[in-house]
């Protein structure tokens, strides 16, 4: 059995990723605790005059580009793990075991805290594609790629409406128990509509992965700065539609709003790929203390990501403090930047005593047992 790889030995470029993706997850994920009538996207119907602007800005940024970027950066990770693995099929042993328990942790996640759990879905992503990561062909990555990519292109076009409820009704529920009783529904209903909707950039996170774009991104620059650029202006042209009519300052048809879902599913995906390129970037700059404290909170991903929810559901839904009926966008997205900075401090404190996230210690000892023998290893969180 394979022994987690030493926190000294693992490339910098996804771990940095990961740490500020940490920040993107957090403000896409806190306006779905906000209780005022929601208009496109989760957002506030009528977010005010600086609501808009943050609204505005999360959706040209953060919005639909954050879960593409983690989806990426499993699918990079997964073949990290297996490339330190001599036989194929005992790593996709390794990465089946893994995304089993993924699944189980964000059962867990999504069933006491926060329903629109990613560890589930990806997870389950692992137990189904791990053999075409590991042992699929360039072609093999490709077409499942293209096929996920066009899924998530074709699901996006009805994310663009107003419906008019909740994304996440559990969040207006009177107590813990009726929270639970709806989080399970909303679990199971979004850990199968997330690995649809991120299946193809898992693959295009393998591609990646087989060519060392972010483990050298030294000997890949051009190509990273291309993908940057390229990617983050496609994220912010797609998105500047919706963007709009979800700051309040238009209001679209229904024909309109669905191309516009659609544009923003593009213009998600290319964010996705030209976020991981720039921190690509940044990681050949990693020398200062703000990028090897992005790179300790990325090693420690899981944890902070799971610390996330604790705080937003002590706060913000009507079962707890209720916070979430009093604050709107612009202070819902200042508590995520807090949360988010009081993390990198945490895990840069951790850093210094060479301690891993409690998550991460449990997931790896779920996944290699108690003892492992082999010193070599898992690269990716």
């Amino acid at each position: 059995m394979t022994a987690p790889l030493p926190l000294s030995a693992r490339a910098v470029a996804p771990d940095l990723a990961r740490g500020a993706m940490l920040l993107l997850i957090a403000l896409a994920n806190v306006h779905l605790f906000l209780l005022a009538a929601p208009g496109v996207r989760g957002y506030p119907d009528r977010p005010g005059p600086a609501g808009g602007v943050v609204a505005f800005l999360q959706m040209l940024l953060v919005d639909g580009r954050a879960y593409p970027l983690f989806a990426l950066l499993v699918g990079y990770g997964a073949v990290q793990l297996a490339r330190r693995r001599d036989d194929p099929d005992a790593a996709v042993r390794l990465l089946r075991r893994r995304g089993a328990w993924m699944v189980a942790i964000g059962a867990v996640h999504g069933i006491l805290l926060f329903p629109g759990d990613i560890l589930g879905a990806y997870g389950l992503l692992l137990v189904l594609l791990a053999g075409f990561l590991v042992r699929g062909t360039e072609v093999t990555l490709r077409t499942v790629a293209a096929v996920g990519v066009a899924l998530t292109v074709l699901i996006g076009t009805g994310t663009g409406l107003r419906t008019g409820a909740l994304v996440l009704p559990s969040v207006a529920a009177p107590d813990f128990g009726a929270a639970v009783r709806l989080h399970v529904g909303e679990w199971l209903a979004g850990t199968v509509s997330s690995a649809l909707l991120t299946a193809g950039m898992l693959a295009v996170g393998a591609l990646a992965a087989r060519r060392r774009l972010l483990d050298e991104p030294e000997r890949h620059r051009r190509l990273l700065v291309r993908a940057a650029v390229g990617g983050l202006v496609v994220a912010v042209l797609a998105g500047l539609p919706l963007a709009m009519a979800a700051a309040g300052w238009w209001r679209p048809s229904v024909a309109v709003s669905a191309l516009l879902g659609l544009l923003h599913a593009v213009g998600g995906l290319a964010g996705g790929v030209g976020y991981a390129a720039l921190f690509g970037l940044l990681a050949t700059r990693s020398a200062g203390p703000v990028p090897r404290a992005l790179v300790a909170t990325g090693r420690r991903s899981l944890t902070f990501y799971l610390a996330q929810s604790v705080v937003f559901c002590a706060l913000l839904p009507a079962w707890t403090l209720g916070l979430g009926a009093r604050i709107g966008v612009p202070g819902a997205a200042l508590l995520a930047l807090a949360t988010w900075l009081v993390s990198v401090l945490a895990a840069a404190a951790l850093e210094r005593t060479g301690r891993r996230g409690p998550a991460e210690v449990l997931l790896r000892r779920l996944t290699y047992g108690a003892r492992p023998a082999d010193p070599r290893a898992e690269q990716a969180g």
